[in-house]
């Protein structure tokens, strides 16, 4: 078993070492997005967030690393309501191969970890005080979507992307604008 399983690791090795070796890492792109979220648990809100581009792992295979937040709180009969997410993760994604090159389609998947905090305030009511109750989680989240970039410049360029992430009790579906300046030459 253990010997199939070692040759079966080489075989792998042997295959993928090629593409590996034409990888291109280094942070090659830096930008922000602005986009709306619309999170299980809570009404659609917006969303900022960071992304560095750190090349290629393979030809057509991009990593790329996020920072997102977004934030929403609704009143309901003077009871306050608000939950957040910071997330910060990394995806890979698949560029595909068209004719136009100022059209530029992929599709990716990735990780991430999900620090979600929920908060309720109820005000005083009668003889009781004004109450706070909070929970804070952090949760692993998988990450499936794509897109499209477009070259604005010779360095900044414009991707609208939609990402589904799959997040115990807060799955999420996002759309997004970002634009992408690259660094370096």
């Amino acid at each position: 078993m253990k010997r199939s399983v070692l040759l079966l690791t080489l075989a792998a090795l042997a295959v993928a070492a090629p593409a590996f070796a034409q990888s291109d890492l280094g942070l090659k792109r830096i930008g922000g997005g602005i986009g709306i979220v619309d999170p299980e648990a809570a009404n659609s809100t917006f969303q900022l967030g960071i992304v560095a581009d750190h090349g290629t792992i393979a030809p057509h295979w991009g990593l790329e690393s996020h920072l997102d937040y977004w934030s929403q709180s609704e009143d309901l009969f003077g009871t306050k309501n608000s939950f957040r997410d910071i997330a910060l993760g990394a995806r890979v994604k698949y560029h595909f191969v068209v004719a136009n090159p100022k059209v530029q389609p992929f599709a990716g998947g990735g990780l991430g970890m999900h620090f979600l905090k929920a908060e309720v305030t109820v005000p005083a009511f009668g003889p009781f005080p004004a109450t706070t109750a909070s929970a804070s989680d952090t949760k692993l989240g998988f990450d499936l979507g794509g897109g499209v970039g477009t070259p604005l410049s010779p360095k900044v360029d414009l991707i609208g992307e939609t990402w589904f992430g799959v997040v115990d009790s807060m799955n999420q579906w996002s759309l997004r604008a970002v634009l992408s300046y690259k660094l370096g030459q």
